[in-house]
């Protein structure tokens, strides 16, 4: 399967599979987005159970908008765990008004201690449900282990499950051998007079 690694890549741990799935709404490769209209959004939001039961006024385009820019924005932030790089200005800029928008707010929980919990409702309330699975894996020390494959034409985010934490690619049947064989005929061609 070129377009769509979802069959080749592991799943993220509990929940942080969402986040996982949420950024794979596109397939970069095929350029095919679940997310083409504000009811796409809410059902995805709603099976994905980030959804409360008032979603206010009916989601519009200035919803899907801010989501699919959470989601750019998350894919910028999971290339960046590639090299433990800050992230981005502007996916953190993003990210920021999608927390403000929902009110994130830390709560005590009896086990976990503090975590990130939206209080509004609707597609912001769910864009925040999204952003504190984020801040729960930041915390757990799974975060860092998502990433999106550094194959420009691919950017499927992926759970590097590698000892050393070294993942570059949703699958090297795929995308790391197309790699290989790029920096392979890169080679070749140099060393041709």
């Amino acid at each position: 399967m070129l377009g769509g690694m979802s069959g080749a890549s592991t799943p993220a741990p509990g929940r942080l599979e969402t986040v996982r799935r949420f950024v794979n709404t596109l397939d970069v490769e095929t350029g095919s987005d679940a997310l083409t209209s504000p009811g796409a959004l809410v059902a995805w939001l709603g099976a994905a159970d980030l959804l409360s039961g008032d979603t206010g006024d009916a989601p519009g385009r200035d919803d899907l908008a801010r989501a699919v820019a959470v989601r750019e924005a998350l894919r910028q932030t999971l290339a960046a765990n590639h090299g433990g790089d800050p992230i981005p200005a502007a996916a953190l800029a993003v990210l920021n008004d999608a927390a403000g928008r929902a009110r994130l707010t830390a709560t005590l929980t009896a086990r976990d201690g503090w975590r990130p919990r939206p209080a509004a409702d609707g597609v912001d309330g769910a864009l925040g449900g999204l952003l504190a699975l984020v801040g729960d894996a930041m915390a757990d020390g799974t975060w860092a282990r998502l990433k999106v494959c550094v194959n420009d034409t691919c950017q499927w985010a992926f759970y590097d499950e590698s000892r050393a934490r070294s993942g570059k690619w949703c699958s090297m049947q795929v995308c790391g051998n197309r790699a290989k064989q790029r920096a392979w005929r890169g080679r070749r061609a140099e060393s041709t007079p």
